[in-house]
């Protein structure tokens, strides 16, 4: 039996767990979340899964995007998508800038989207309640459903599984996703005119890749939470910027217990980002291209210890964009000072260097004969042809030993029983 394009994608380390296809054919391919390769699609083994996944895969901006369909004007948009203006700013509700993962933009625009009639609902993840180490797609429609998706979830998530449910409803919806959600979401507007009219707003969260659940299993070891212990709360980041990484579970009895706190330098740079996806160390866009509105952390300006007020960048990719922060500044529902267009380089430095370093990753996949995303119009060449004789190197030699250790060439399969 010939395997479907949606099943051959994730086994060529291609799928990026964004959910589109799933939630474009509910019926036919569902999302399990693998302990190692994450959330992944299952194509059912039917003719109607084959025929599914064969429209579906049109959806993936795993397998290609299309950077000449962005309007770009010069080096600073051709570095990171659209640039028409940036901002430093955050909530002016005390309450979401300090659940937020940096200063509550995400959250805050959202939610005046839902306030003032521009949208009946938000589409983003949040952790599941029955088990906070994965994570699920909800649309939200009140402030206590955005509250519940607030500060950054670093576990698998597949948001773009709301297109479905978008598609075939009547409302108007702000989407929220990762860069690779929000691509998605993009191809999916871009063959379905109807789908354009219901998403209202598209908003991308600046990401540097998606650990898996080994990692989160890993996390939790050194907060000290018990093997097997009944998990409520896990957070990775916010109540304060940018925020403590802490574990709430129940013991034996029934009692809330509450882990150690460790720093977010420690959670990330010691234990979470190491079990980062292959396919998220290859990716051509970290901070949303294809998106509306784009927001991160302004590093350029860090926060003196790890429970500061929160300060979100917030970049406009397009009029719409543009047009949406404005009445949120002239609201009062964001708190804004404006920032060069390159700002992004300063604030994201590690991002600069992660981009440029993915054309000699992918060079170096070539090699061994292993597929590679296509990213029409980027520009990767030019941006790693930028980076220090040694960083060149580093990026093609080191891949070559990752390929070699990893066994990348061995394809990824994912077990029907996974949970």
């Amino acid at each position: 039996m010939s395997t479907d394009p949606i099943t051959a994608t994730v086994a060529r380390n291609l799928c990026t767990g964004c959910g589109a296809c799933a939630g474009a054919f509910p019926t036919a391919i569902r999302m399990v979340d693998d302990p190692v390769n994450g959330r992944r699609p299952l194509v059912a083994q039917t003719a109607e899964g084959r025929e599914a996944a064969e429209q579906a895969v049109g959806l993936c901006a795993g397998v290609a995007t299309n950077w000449r369909e962005l309007q770009r004007s010069d080096t600073i948009d051709a570095d990171w998508g659209p640039v028409i203006a940036a901002w430093e700013g955050w909530a002016a509700d005390p309450e979401i800038r300090h659940r937020g993962s940096s200063g509550g933009a995400v959250t805050a625009l959202g939610l005046l989207a839902l306030e003032s009639g521009a949208a009946d609902g938000v589409a983003h993840a949040a952790a599941r309640r029955d088990d906070p180490r994965l994570a699920e797609a909800v649309i939200s429609r009140d402030r206590a459903g955005l509250l519940r998706g607030a500060g950054s979830r670093y576990a698998q998530a597949s948001p773009a599984e709301s297109l479905g449910p978008i598609m075939r409803g009547d409302e108007k919806v702000v989407f929220v996703g990762k860069p690779c959600d929000v691509a998605s979401a993009h191809k999916a507007m871009r063959g379905d005119s109807t789908l354009v009219e219901k998403v209202s707003l598209t908003i991308a969260i600046f990401c540097a890749g998606q650990p898996n659940l080994v990692a989160t299993e890993r996390l939790l070891d050194r907060l000290g939470v018990p093997k097997g212990a009944h998990l409520s709360e896990l957070r990775y980041r916010g109540d304060g910027w940018p925020g403590l990484m802490q574990a709430t579970w129940c013991d034996g009895n029934g009692k809330e217990r509450k882990s150690d706190a460790i720093s977010y330098a420690e959670g990330w740079g010691d234990i979470l980002q190491s079990e980062r996806r292959w396919r998220c160390r290859v990716c051509a866009d970290h901070t949303g291209a294809f998106a509306d509105i784009s927001v991160g952390d302004p590093w350029h300006a860090p926060p003196e210890g790890d429970t500061d007020n929160g300060r979100s960048l917030i970049v406009a990719r397009t009029p719409r964009g543009k047009a949406f922060i404005e009445e949120a500044l002239r609201s009062g529902v964001l708190i804004a000072e404006p920032r060069s267009r390159a700002v992004i380089a300063r604030a994201q430095p590690n991002l600069r260097a992660t981009h440029g370093a993915v054309w000699g990753r992918r060079a170096a996949m070539r090699g061994f004969g292993l597929a590679v995303p296509r990213d029409e119009g980027q520009g990767l060449f030019r941006l790693w042809l930028r980076l220090p004789a040694r960083q060149k190197l580093q990026s093609i030699a080191g891949t070559w030993k990752r390929v070699w250790r990893e066994r990348l060439w061995r394809p990824v399969r994912i077990p029907v029983r996974t949970r």
